[in-house]
């Protein structure tokens, strides 16, 4: 299958783009312990995007696999898992904070480093939200990529060391044209106090027609109105 677009998202890094529907992207961990969070827009109406509560209630799950969908706020799908060899993927973590980076690692500038610097999730976001039309008030909820998260009898968080390993996958397919923002920052979860230095591999390659049978259209009955919804939304056009 020929790759159309590759890229190495480094430690600290960040990217974004507009990928169009029938896509696989797919994200290799290149060392343990990675960490990729990313938001999901509608490309051509930003005002639809990733929506992590309906997501999580409409499949009955706190964490994402292969067979979940990304599912936007009109009840669409933006993106599925078809494949993942983790099989978690952290949803309620959030994004780390300019406040909470400086805390934990060190307070670090621009001005004194230049592209060693520290980068936060936060600001990653930011920036590239302003680069494609949007402001800080687009802010959304991310999937921290490579990331578990588990939770016990009284809520408490905890964030899994041990959960990802060098050359760990997963896979999405773009079931809408979307806009999708990467930073390559840490779980704020994490509770490593050495910034993590793990570099991402991105890899966008053409996926196969979706039919009646994909597992991740009958993974759930709520996964399969939302691919109708989405296939309606394109056949109207």
């Amino acid at each position: 299958m020929t790759k159309i677009f590759s890229k190495t998202i480094v430690p600290g890094g960040k990217w974004s783009g507009k990928i169009g529907k029938g896509k696989l992207i797919r994200f290799t961990a290149l060392e343990s312990g990675a960490n990729l969070s990313l938001m999901m827009y509608h490309a051509h109406d930003l005002s639809e995007r990733y929506n992590m509560p309906d997501t999580l209630k409409a499949q009955h799950t706190f964490h994402l696999t292969k067979g979940n969908v990304l599912m936007s706020d009109n009840g669409r799908v933006l993106a599925s898992i078809t494949s993942d060899s983790l099989g978690w993927h952290d949803t309620v973590s959030g994004y780390t904070t300019r406040e909470g980076t400086d805390e934990k690692y060190g307070k670090t500038s621009y001005q004194e480093l230049r592209n060693d610097w520290l980068r936060s999730g936060e600001e990653n976001f930011a920036m590239e939200l302003v680069r494609n039309g949007l402001s800080l008030r687009d802010m959304a909820p991310v999937v921290n990529l490579f990331s578990k998260v588990k939770t016990d009898d009284k809520g408490n968080l905890t964030y899994c060391l041990d959960h990802c390993k060098k050359n760990d996958t997963v896979t999405l397919r773009t079931e809408m044209d979307i806009l999708l923002i990467v930073s390559n920052t840490p779980n704020p979860l994490d509770p490593r106090t050495n910034y993590p230095s793990v570099p991402v591999a991105m890899e966008v390659l053409p996926a196969e027609p979706v039919d009646l049978n994909d597992y991740c259209v009958n993974y759930r009955p709520e996964n399969r109105r939302a691919f109708e919804n989405t296939w309606e939304y394109y056949a109207l056009l």
